[in-house]
């Protein structure tokens, strides 16, 4: 996959959340406007393969603010963090005013957890070129098994990016792991993730420190970490998470662990 003028291939890549949020579940994830430019280059420094950029929560229950106050939240954190660090940078966000400022002011990748949902959202990335994430979500609870629907809206959503102008080689797939999915089904998903490759294109899991796991937050490292371990073992590209340095070392013994049988 290329993200900005880099190409992500053959192994599983971290991109560090970083949330420019004042309600995001996990409380240590959170910075100020003042404090994203350091998290960001903290996460670099413990081995972010790319950044990805929040100023709105999707947490259960959030509260939605408007595009406007999510770019208002948004401007000086990524102005600041762009170009700063050499990896590159992306943005979580459903709204095309928001994804069209922030690819406008260097973003190289629009993270859209409603998968392309919102009119001219694939448009706008088109426009500039940009890498995307398509994550699978949906207004109604999914029932029954949650494969089929899951791999129709990929399938589906993936299509609709390529006849909007954006390049195949700039996708990837999410599942979407705790939205619209019981706990049961986020089991199943996580269990079997590897199975929607089938659509062709590379994918990224976003289970860190989920509910999914039972617990507090504070509680979910460990099997974050074995979820990380799961996704690189099977070939999935990027792995978004809270704490770059422990999963990033978790990678790290997959291919090392692999290296020795061989």
């Amino acid at each position: 996959m290329l993200i900005g003028k880099k190409r992500f291939e053959g192994r599983t890549y971290v991109m560090a959340i970083i949330n420019v949020t004042p309600d995001s579940f996990w409380a240590d994830s959170r910075a100020s406007a003042d404090g994203a430019l350091f998290a960001a280059e903290r996460a670099v420094r413990e081995g972010a393969d790319i950044l990805d950029i929040g100023a709105q929560s999707t947490r259960p229950g959030y509260a939605e603010v408007s595009a406007e106050e999510e770019t208002a939240r948004l401007e000086r954190p990524l102005r600041e963090i762009v170009g700063q660090f050499g990896v590159p940078v992306s943005v979580d966000t459903y709204f095309p005013q928001t994804a069209g400022f922030a690819l406008s002011a260097g973003a190289d990748m629009i993270n859209d957890v409603w998968g392309l949902t919102r009119p001219g959202m694939a448009r706008t990335i088109a426009a500039h070129g940009a890498a995307v994430c398509i994550m699978h979500n949906s207004l109604a609870p999914l029932s029954g098994d949650v494969f089929p629907p899951v791999e129709a809206f990929l399938k589906r959503q993936a299509k609709a990016a390529l006849e909007a102008g954006i390049s195949a080689d700039r996708i990837c797939l999410d599942g979407g792991i705790g939205f619209a999915k019981s706990r049961e089904q986020n089991l199943a998903l996580l269990k079997d993730y590897g199975r929607l490759s089938a659509a062709g294109y590379p994918l990224l899991l976003g289970c860190s420190r989920k509910s999914l796991f039972g617990g507090t937050a504070a509680e979910r490292l460990a099997p974050t970490l074995a979820a990380t371990r799961a996704a690189a073992e099977a070939g999935v590209l990027f792995v978004r998470v809270h704490d770059v340095k422990e999963n990033k070392q978790e990678i790290e013994k997959v291919y090392e662990n692999r290296d020795n049988r061989t």
